[in-house]
């Protein structure tokens, strides 16, 4: 998955750092795109020194030793060699394990960009110099990074499994999915969404793995569960365009091994911990 990448480590915590020379330092435009380069598929970034301007930034998190610093407030910069990339193409063009650095920098963009001005009071936010978090400095409200809690289903039957795919959006194999609501478990989001997206009810619900997905701002949940009663499906044709039980053997798998749903498709697959336990 799209976080494994042992023996590198990303350091999230807050620190109250000022940028550096040679600290890199990322752009992203009102559309969401990252400025990076391309070497051969691993994707390079601005340091500090590199860039002629003084740019307000907030550090983000540490790849091993390698600083990464946001650039706040700033238009769109244009230099040789670099270019503009949505993070689904990101996902598509890149390997390495700045792939996972770029999505963790996009959600805390995201939420950046998105939190400007006091939802209470409307006075401009400011960054606080002890925690990740903004600060209203008129009425002292304090905002933290959004996170959605979200869960990945493996619905199985027998030696088959549960395959959609999106109606829009992604156009590979996927598993059941949604978010969680207000006053739910993730137990019950799990039975919900299965029953919402293809009418199958479950029984056996069982924890797999997590994955932080920035790419949505999301923590994923992955779940395996067994289908309970007939498992005739009825699919949500507003959500889904394909919902099928698939055999194991005819499994077919996403392009690239960044997901829990890729990895839960494959444990099935395979035979793997977690499935059939």
């Amino acid at each position: 998955m799209i976080q494994d990448i042992y023996p590198s480590k990303l350091r999230i915590e807050y620190k109250n750092y000022a940028i550096e020379g040679e600290d890199n330092l990322l752009f992203f435009n009102s559309e969401g795109k990252i400025l990076l380069g391309n070497k051969d598929g691993i994707p390079s970034f601005l340091t500090a020194a590199e860039v002629s301007s003084d740019y307000r930034s907030v550090y983000l998190f540490s790849l091993d030793e390698k600083r990464y610093f946001l650039a706040l407030d700033a238009e769109a910069v244009d230099l040789p060699g670099l270019e503009y990339y949505t993070i689904r193409e990101v996902r598509d063009k890149f390997v390495g394990k700045e792939v996972f650095a770029i999505f963790t920098a996009y959600h805390l963009w995201k939420w950046y960009s998105d939190s400007i001005f006091c939802g209470k009071c409307a006075e401009r936010l400011e960054l606080s110099d002890k925690e990740r978090a903004l600060i209203c400095p008129k009425c002292g409200n304090v905002i933290y990074p959004r996170i959605n809690p979200a869960v990945i289903v493996g619905v199985t039957k027998g030696d088959s499994l549960l395959i959609t795919r999106y109606r829009t959006g992604f156009a590979h194999n996927a598993l059941v999915a949604g978010f969680t609501e207000i006053g739910e478990t993730l137990e019950e989001t799990v039975a919900r969404e299965v029953m919402e997206e293809t009418g199958v009810k479950v029984k056996n619900i069982r924890y797999y793995k997590s994955q932080p997905w920035g790419l949505a701002q999301d923590i994923l949940v992955g779940f395996y569960c067994d289908a309970d009663g007939d498992a005739e499906i009825h699919m949500d044709e507003g959500e889904l365009k394909y919902a099928e039980w698939v055999k194991r053997e005819d499994i077919v798998l996403q392009p690239n091994n960044y997901s829990l749903t890729n990895e839960m498709m494959k444990v099935f697959r395979d035979l793997g911990n977690g499935a059939d336990e």
